[in-house]
């Protein structure tokens, strides 16, 4: 990856430009920060090159899609973890692939060896999915998980240079907190227009100059949405994989009492942890760098952990030592590690398809 890329994934993850030339932009804004670290001040960036640069990275995958990524409870629906056991992965993965509701699916490393994610307007849409999937498939005992408490989500990701500290490896950029069954009360108003445009910019962008021109989508009522936080950040979604960050695994930890996330109020804090009623255990991993989710979620029988999170490395060394160094920083408690052993899908939900 050349050194504009990853100076372009380090803008465009978080807020790729909602104007009518984003690539002419782009090369200002990166011309500016070369120029106020004493570099190069003619401006040697153009639009094409820039243009180009995220072309390849697009070629290449590490850049999965370029468009918006919407709160499911501000549009009125609602999204679920569901954890099973299957035996047969190939006819699952089939399966589950024909459903555009199923966003993520995993085979993780743990005798509840499939996770999916699925996204509806209804906990009755919900359960009627996972009903299907297992009547085309072998799944069985599901559980279908709610967020009780969201710390952290929406992460976007940094890529390293080699002589960076790897405990650095990414950076968390945007947080939701709340009840996922409260989704009702955020959900927005909206009008024909709205749905036809957020279904539009739950899309890739044209690979254009003119992109937004080219999808008939108002720059003006996408910044909008933002404000509204109908959508949580406009940008690039990375294959963290091709992006570098190639191990990672969903870690879980039973929490006793002491630990137990009941304050949801500071979910980001500075200082370390100095005492256990000061900083509950999912506000001190959500600031966790290598963290990227971390959600509180129901114990169930034969599955007692509570507090969920995602972690990203680019090696398992590295893994290794960030699981441990967050289960120190929360007192040790037992947790279990689920290493994603195969990606059956990953794909951005559609609304209003």
């Amino acid at each position: 990856m050349t050194e504009l890329e990853q100076r372009l994934l380090s803008v465009i993850q978080d807020a790729f430009p909602l104007e009518e030339r984003p690539y002419r932009r782009l090369a200002e804004m990166l011309n500016a920060q070369e120029a106020c670290a004493g570099g190069d001040t003619r401006g040697h960036l153009t639009e094409q090159a820039v243009f180009d640069a995220v072309e390849n990275l697009r070629r290449s995958g590490v850049i999965r899609r370029i468009g918006g990524i919407y709160d499911s409870r501000r549009l009125g629906f609602i999204s679920r973890l569901c954890a099973g056991k299957v035996t047969d992965l190939d006819k699952f993965a089939s399966a589950v692939n024909g459903i555009p509701a199923i966003t993520h699916n995993y085979v993780r490393s743990h005798e509840y060896n499939v996770w999916f994610t699925a996204i509806a307007e209804s906990e009755g849409e919900i359960r009627a999915i996972v009903d299907g999937v297992r009547a085309a498939t072998d799944l069985h005992d599901v559980h279908i998980l709610t967020a009780t408490k969201k710390f952290k989500i929406n992460t976007v990701m940094r890529v390293l240079k080699e002589n960076e500290d790897s405990r650095l490896a990414s950076a968390m950029l945007s947080t939701s907190r709340g009840n996922d069954d409260q989704g009702a009360q955020f959900k927005t108003a909206l009008s024909s227009s709205d749905k036809a445009r957020i279904r539009i910019a739950c899309d890739d962008i044209p690979h254009t100059l003119t992109p937004f021109t080219d999808w008939g989508v108002s720059c003006e009522a996408l910044r909008d949405d933002l404000v509204q936080k109908r959508m949580r950040r406009f940008g690039a979604i990375l294959r963290h994989q091709d992006a570098g960050f190639a191990y990672n695994a969903m870690v879980c930890f039973k929490l006793d009492e002491r630990l137990e996330t009941k304050d949801e109020r500071s979910v980001i804090l500075s200082d370390p942890w100095k005492g256990e009623s000061k900083n509950p255990a999912g506000a001190i991993l959500a600031n966790k760098p290598y963290i990227s989710h971390c959600y509180e979620r129901p114990a169930f029988e034969g599955f007692p952990y509570t507090l969920y999170v995602m972690m990203h490395a680019q090696s398992a060394e590295e893994l290794d030592a960030f699981i441990k160094d967050a289960a120190v920083s929360i007192g040790n408690p037992e947790y279990a590690v689920l290493h994603s052993v195969r990606e059956l899908k990953k794909t951005s939900f559609r609304f209003f398809a």
